[in-house]
């Protein structure tokens, strides 16, 4: 079990430090209405007054409805400033754009939204002299389970070591609000979506594999062919190198 009072004071003084060497005046972060957002958000609220979360419903009803309720509950709780941007109708506007030119597959679509979300934070953060929070676990990047340039992007991440069931550990000792503790995990990128379903992979049997090595062997092996196959998700861009590639 992780010591998480010393956990809480630890990651404060992280992004504390952070700030000030950064010089930002203030962090924002995109307030979902998921547990790992709302860890996030109480973080950075703890560690810096000047905390802001947005709202950015995209597209799906629940967006609307469940998410956002569970966002403004745990940001009325934990005193965090919330803004609501509305992105759903420069959605559709893209899409109706971009079907003009190719023929979009449910990835593309599924997409849009985080990269669109991640935007919103960056004009917010450039505008407002802030750091931008990401809010992706330890497990979800072990198997690429994020946009890349979406909600794969930040200035810093908190809690990148800590895997799903250690997130939902850390939401219980800071007594987060129980619509969060019992959510289901989701990504809300359209309407019943849910991140077990979509993956095939329960996040019980992922953290099991990542703390200790033991798993279903089935699951294993799909964990293993995601990882491989979203290497280039938590990576940067390949770049070219003259001296690698000299004509001898």
């Amino acid at each position: 079990m992780r010591d998480y009072e010393r956990e809480t004071e630890n990651r404060v003084k992280f992004i504390q430090e952070l700030r000030r060497s950064s010089g930002a005046k203030g962090i924002v972060y995109g307030n979902s209405g998921g547990k790992d957002s709302a860890l996030v958000g109480i973080l950075c609220k703890m560690a810096c007054v000047d905390t802001v979360g947005l709202i950015m419903p995209c597209g799906s009803r629940r967006n609307y409805e469940a998410d956002r309720r569970d966002a403004e509950l745990v940001a009325q709780q934990y005193d965090i400033a919330t803004r609501l941007v509305d992105l759903s109708n420069v959605r559709d506007a893209l899409i109706a754009s971009l079907e003009a030119t190719t023929g979009l597959t449910d990835s593309a679509m599924a997409n849009i939204a985080p990269r669109l979300r991640m935007t919103t934070l960056y004009a917010v953060a450039a505008s407002e002299n802030r750091l931008v929070a990401g809010t992706g676990n330890r497990s979800e990047s072990y198997l690429g389970y994020f946009t890349k340039w979406g909600d794969g992007a930040s200035d810093f991440n908190v809690i990148h070591d800590l895997t799903v069931v250690e997130v939902l550990d850390f939401l219980r000792y800071l007594q987060a609000p129980p619509s969060i503790i019992i959510k289901a995990p989701s990504a809300g990128l359209f309407d019943g979506q849910t991140d077990e379903a979509e993956l095939g992979l329960k996040y019980s049997s992922v953290d099991s594999f990542l703390l200790t090595g033991k798993t279903d062997e089935m699951d294993q092996h799909l964990m293993e062919k995601l990882h491989r196959s979203t290497m280039h998700k938590r990576r940067m861009p390949l770049t070219f190198q003259e001296s690698d590639h000299e004509v001898s």
